[in-house]
């Protein structure tokens, strides 16, 4: 199963790789949910959820504020789909029960520079500023760049 953690720059340390967390996928209730659309915009939706909620995680420890997606295939048994859809979980949840190694990692997507200061505005609450955050495409890394990418981030 394709996976969208959403993540931050301690996150990308870790060199065993992605601990457990809410996740988010295309699952069955977000393909009834959007029966119209294929699976390449239902997978948008499923990155976009992560986006957010990686905005969440920033807030939390106070990262850098750039909302990262880590994008991994993982086996089916190391996810379970929550077991009450309540009015707050989007159809994406899924909540991801292993650990995920960099090997199973496909794809790493993270904001350019120029959106620190909307994203670390959201991570405070700014409604707004997170509008403004969600209308910037995420840069796509190849995991083969995680390094680059570490290094990148830890400079600021």
């Amino acid at each position: 199963m394709r996976l969208y953690l959403p993540a931050t720059a301690a996150d990308l340390d870790n060199t065993a790789g992605i601990t457990p967390r809410w996740a988010h996928a295309v699952t069955a209730a977000l393909r009834a949910e959007m029966p119209e659309e294929d699976d390449e915009g239902l997978e948008l939706v499923a990155m976009l959820a992560a986006a957010d909620a990686s905005v969440e995680l920033i807030a939390a420890d106070g990262s850098v504020a750039r909302r990262i997606v880590v994008a991994a295939d993982v086996p089916d048994t190391s996810v379970l789909p929550p077991e009450v859809l309540g009015e707050e979980q989007l159809p994406t949840a899924v909540e991801l029960v292993a650990p995920v190694a960099w090997s199973r990692v496909v794809a790493l997507h993270v904001d350019e520079t120029e959106a620190v200061e909307d994203v670390a505005a959201a991570a405070a609450g700014d409604d707004h500023a997170l509008e403004r955050a969600a209308d910037r495409d995420l840069l796509w890394f190849d995991i083969l760049e995680l390094d680059d990418l570490r290094r990148e981030l830890a400079a600021g």
